[in-house]
């Protein structure tokens, strides 16, 4: 599985959006992304590539695009 899979499987999983959806999701943009699905999105996400976001970083997460360039900080190429 490739890291983009990886990423998208967690918005996914999540969410229950449909694939087509990601790019035009934000935070708050639907039900589930609350303040406790960003908080379960974020702990998905250092767990599947063994990363630990910064404070900043998860305020900064904003949006499904906006989170490549969050995790590109982190080593992770998507």
């Amino acid at each position: 599985m490739t890291n983009l899979e990886k990423y998208d499987r967690a918005f996914l999983r999540l969410f229950h959006v449909k694939k087509e959806d990601l790019p035009t999701l934000k935070y708050r943009g639907i039900k589930k992304w609350d303040s406790v699905g960003h908080m379960d999105l974020m702990s998905s996400l250092e767990e599947d590539f063994d990363i630990q976001i910064g404070t900043i970083d998860v305020l900064d997460f904003t949006d499904y695009n906006k989170g490549k360039i969050v995790l590109s900080r982190y080593g992770v190429v998507l």
